[in-house]
């Protein structure tokens, strides 16, 4: 299996708990809380873990929060790789409402970068990732870390794979194709409809936008996820879409990183990409009935592979 390498420079400590019902004003009684590691990079590695593959995650970490982010790192079996943060690690925190089923998500910025920090980081990459092997660089970018910074990891990346699945000003950035390009760049379909400036109705508009920004250079491969309706992935051999196999949601924190995880596992484990796709939108499926922050669990990966339709558009 090829080396995976995920970066999560602005994690959390995701706290999640429910309530009868969120309304303003009075103090609400909420009930247990659960406690789980959090950020794009993080939740990406522990989705290969949790699916039986093996992930480094190299993680920021500051502060007593973020002691207790690494603490349940480590108790999950991840290979850690750390890497001191400018700050205190933050936090976010999720309330389901009993009442209504709908969930309310709160998250704090984080610490302030560095632009010389932020040269550590590339210097620690080139160091860490061999060859060949993935870098995932999930979530959010942290304060201070200007767009264009990932276009800098990819060039001091050389041989390396880099997935990139962010969001705002740094998607922004990357969707005009600076180069070198990655070989994966992942989006919604929020963020795509943004960019283009279209509605993207059906899947063909998607499938269109996707092979868009592909030839633009934007990616050697694109993604842009349709939520229920699944998602569409353009190639230099095609455009493929994948039915999302599950119309249940019971928490959708962690889908679009257990899309990222069972993807990227698929295609370290030597799978072509339409198949890394159709494994990739098995674990979101999976991660969606997962209550609170537990992402896609192996049971119900393997209950929902058989249901995912590929279809080359």
């Amino acid at each position: 299996m090829t080396h995976i390498l995920t970066v999560t420079l602005n994690p959390a400590l995701d706290l999640a708990t429910s309530c009868p019902s969120v309304t303003p004003g009075p103090k609400l009684r909420c009930g247990p809380e659960t406690a789980e590691p959090g950020g794009g990079g993080v939740n990406v590695a522990r989705a290969v873990v949790q699916l039986g593959g093996h992930a480094r995650a190299l993680v920021a970490l500051g502060g007593r929060t973020g002691a207790t982010l690494g603490e349940l790192l480590e108790q999950r079996g991840l290979d850690l790789v750390h890497l001191p943060a400018p700050g205190e690690t933050r936090y976010s925190f999720a309330v389901t409402d009993d009442a209504s089923g709908e969930q309310y998500r709160f998250v704090m910025t984080g610490p302030t970068w560095t632009e010389t920090q932020l040269d550590s980081v590339l210097d620690t990459l080139a160091e860490e990732a061999e060859p060949g092997a993935f870098i995932v660089l999930s979530g959010s970018m942290p304060p201070g870390c200007a767009p264009g910074w990932i276009t800098r990891a990819c060039a001091r990346l050389p041989g390396r794979r880099v997935v990139i699945d962010t969001s705002g000003a740094h998607l922004a950035h990357q969707a005009s194709g600076p180069q070198p390009a990655p070989y994966i760049l992942r989006m919604d379909s929020a963020e795509a409809r943004d960019l283009s400036g279209r509605p993207l109705d059906s899947r063909a508009d998607s499938a269109a936008f996707a092979e868009e920004l592909r030839a633009r250079g934007a990616g050697d491969l694109v993604i842009i996820a349709r939520g229920a309706d699944g998602s569409v992935m353009a190639t230099p051999k095609g455009r493929w879409f994948v039915s999302a196999a599950n119309q249940t949601v019971v928490s959708a924190i962690g889908a679009g990183d257990s899309f990222v995880g069972g993807m990227v596992k698929a295609l370290a484990d030597g799978q072509e990409p339409p198949e890394a796709l159709r494994q990739g939108a098995a674990a979101a499926a999976a991660a969606v009935i997962s209550p609170g922050t537990q992402l896609c669990l192996p049971e119900d990966y393997a209950r929902f592979l058989p249901l995912t339709q590929l279809t080359a558009l």
